[in-house]
């Protein structure tokens, strides 16, 4: 399972453990995925899909 967004495409950063005495260990930063609808989707996806729905809701209960 690659860790990406299905959405966008977000995936995995390179970033830097520093230890006490400043020694640098590469790790890797991954996104926050979650399941939604069967894809795996970053929870910034969830966040703007929510607000698009919700606003056309709102649009729809304004014209009504």
């Amino acid at each position: 399972m690659a860790r990406t967004c299905d959405m966008c495409g977000k995936g995995s950063k390179k970033a830097a453990s520093r230890s006490h005495s400043k020694i640098k260990t590469i790790r890797r930063q991954y996104p926050n995925l979650q399941k939604m609808d069967g894809k795996m989707v970053c929870t910034r996806c969830m966040r703007t899909t929510a607000k698009h729905a919700a606003k056309a809701t709102a649009e729809a209960v304004v014209t009504a």
